[in-house]
């Protein structure tokens, strides 16, 4: 079972934040500021920690970095109030690994940390590095099936790992964009589902995306995922079989008009988590760069 770990000053609000997750099979405990938040996780770690922004004695963006810097295994999601989704830009900065509006929490909160904890619990990084290793190619294709999205992204993060390129947080933070990459490359790409349907319909958007991966003029496109790894940079080209979109029409994911959409969320995601991201001109290929962290 998951744990979750909910940060919130607000009894009602974390007595239904805790009643949610619980509902969905979720192990939760409740920690009212940041402080209290820090020691619950030195007791009893949890795979994923969901924190309200506004806070009394540590608010949310202190205790994302101060998780980032003692439990950087550990991600966070940090929770939005209206009219401060630009915040959510500097806690990915910070080492959020994502954000959910408080108005969405309803529809995306559960299927966001799927996504994470899919991520953060999959096979662990190898514990001896491989000295000799110089550079590393790989080439994957891939149906569209997103089960099998958490195994490759991990096992490039742990290629990632033995490079040494970053630390664990920003492998993590690297894993959850490579996800969104892959995932906007089978529905969008590949099944040709727009943004404003999954913007809208929570979980049914889910369910259509699967009747459509069956159908015949969409069950046969494949995902092509290329990742080209040195000691200096991480280099991923994913490319899937659909039409394309022109890049150019693409929504600045900076926006704040933008912050509070699913799919404007993995845009920025993506852009906040890579050093470099490039679309082709045909708008069915990303390629996402990661330099070496500074040490």
């Amino acid at each position: 079972m998951s744990r979750i770990l909910v940060v919130e000053d607000s009894r009602a609000q974390s007595t239904l934040l805790k009643g949610m997750l619980e509902s969905h099979g979720f192990e939760v405990t409740v920690a009212e500021n940041g402080v209290a938040a820090l020691d619950a996780i030195a007791r009893q770690p949890p795979h994923v920690v969901l924190t309200d922004l506004l806070m009394p004695v540590m608010n949310g963006l202190e205790l994302v970095e101060q998780i980032r810097k003692r439990f950087p295994r550990i991600p966070t999601i940090l929770i939005t109030e209206y009219g401060s989704e630009d915040v959510a830009a500097e806690a990915l900065q910070r080492g959020a690994a994502g954000y959910i509006p408080k108005r969405r929490i309803e529809t995306d909160l559960v299927p966001s940390l799927e996504r994470v904890l899919g991520i953060a619990k999959a096979n662990p990084r190898h514990q001896k590095l491989i000295d000799g290793l110089v550079t590393n190619e790989l080439h994957f294709v891939l149906d569209n099936d997103l089960s099998v999205v958490p195994h490759l992204v991990s096992h490039l993060q742990d290629c990632v790992g033995l490079m040494q390129l970053c630390d664990e947080t920003a492998q993590l933070r690297l894993g959850i964009a490579l996800s969104e990459a892959m995932t906007n490359a089978i529905y969008h790409g590949n099944l040709e589902l727009s943004s404003e349907l999954r913007n809208g319909e929570g979980r049914n958007w889910f369910d259509f995306a699967l009747r459509t991966a069956q159908e015949p003029a969409f069950r046969d496109r494949k995902v092509h995922v290329r990742a080209s790894l040195s000691r200096e940079a991480a280099t991923f080209v994913i490319r899937d079989d659909g039409p394309g979109f022109d890049p150019s029409t693409l929504p600045d994911p900076r926006d704040s008009a933008n912050l509070a959409k699913s799919s404007g969320r993995g845009l920025l995601l993506i852009h906040c988590f890579l050093d470099e991201v490039v679309h082709n001109a045909t708008g069915n290929e990303i390629t996402l760069i990661k330099h070496r962290d500074e040490r």
